[in-house]
């Protein structure tokens, strides 16, 4: 992307963190706030020499970064660990030497999925395994606002965006996982409580969720790729049928953040399908799928048809 007025970037000159950026929707949430011309610091544990525990080295937040640049913003990768609150308030004292704002916090961290102990009662879950999962989900988002919320209300206008999955509504069920649900719903309270205390500061915090997320490791899971994802239809057909690359939630993020009536949303849950139909938002193939509001009508008692819902 090389051009550069305001309408085709509307946050140029804007500085994001995007924590947890090193693949699936935190990678696309930075490169989509890149190619609406914001600065866009990437964080997280896999660098080019270093892997995290989740051990995939293709993925690196170098590339982020690369990516960001690619698609018309500022990219700069800074390995951090937001469990730890010493790299998280160096990772900040950064970013106010170099801009002396933040404008747009992304807490997107997890990475908790190889711990996930599905129909498993809270009891028989090992307790170590648990609480890293409530570590990774909620303590790291609690860390970073803690540390990053000061600079970012400098500033009116400020937005954070709380990444997890499912909204208020939508996770009012049971998540087949005690500590998964705790991990899930913890974002979409930090939402609700933030935004009562943002608003006072002239900013805002809004909860967003992807749908049925086509990310790298979902992918590799099912030994599908983003060119023939359509073949996990036959194994899992409305999830797939509904199924979304990490750019449609990022599109609708990027869209949000440049929305001057963004604190609107303040201290609510969105998806990704609402998203695209408040900003008239689709996803790479140019379809709008809706996989939350699909699971609503199942739970309803309707019996949907997934074509309704892309």
């Amino acid at each position: 992307m090389t051009a550069s007025t305001p309408k085709q970037q509307p946050l140029a000159g804007r500085i994001a963190l995007v924590a947890g950026a090193t693949r699936g929707a935190g990678r696309a949430l930075a490169v989509a706030l890149g190619a609406a011309g914001a600065t866009v610091y990437a964080t997280g544990r896999t660098i080019r020499d270093r892997v995290s525990e989740l051990g995939r080295p293709g993925e690196t937040i170098e590339q982020t970064a690369e990516l960001v640049t690619a698609a018309g913003g500022e990219g700069i990768a800074v390995p951090t660990d937001h469990l730890d609150a010493e790299q998280v308030r160096r990772l900040v004292d950064r970013i106010d030497r170099d801009h002396g704002r933040l404008d747009v916090l992304v807490n997107d961290v997890w990475g908790g999925n190889p711990l996930l102990d599905f129909d498993t009662r809270m009891w028989d879950v090992d307790l170590e395994r648990g609480l890293r999962m409530i570590d990774l989900g909620v303590r790291t988002h609690i860390i970073t606002s803690s540390i990053a919320l000061p600079l970012l209300v400098r500033r009116p206008g400020g937005l954070v965006v709380e990444v997890t999955d499912g909204t208020a509504r939508t996770n009012r069920g049971y998540r087949e996982n005690f500590y998964y649900d705790l991990a899930k719903n913890g974002p979409i309270r930090m939402a609700f409580l933030l935004g009562e205390e943002l608003k006072h500061a002239g900013a805002s915090a809004t909860a967003v969720t992807p749908g049925f997320l086509r990310s790298e490791e979902m992918l590799d899971h099912f030994g599908l790729t983003e060119e023939t994802w359509r073949d996990g239809i036959g194994t899992l057909p409305e999830h797939w049928a509904l199924s979304e690359s990490p750019a449609y939630l990022a599109r609708g993020v990027a869209a949000l953040a440049a929305d001057p009536d963004r604190a609107r949303f303040n201290g609510q849950s969105l998806d990704s399908g609402e998203l695209a139909r408040e900003y008239g938002i689709t996803d790479t193939d140019g379809s709008r799928p809706d996989v939350w509001g699909f699971i609503l009508a199942e739970q309803a008692g309707e019996k949907p048809d997934p074509a309704g819902y892309r």
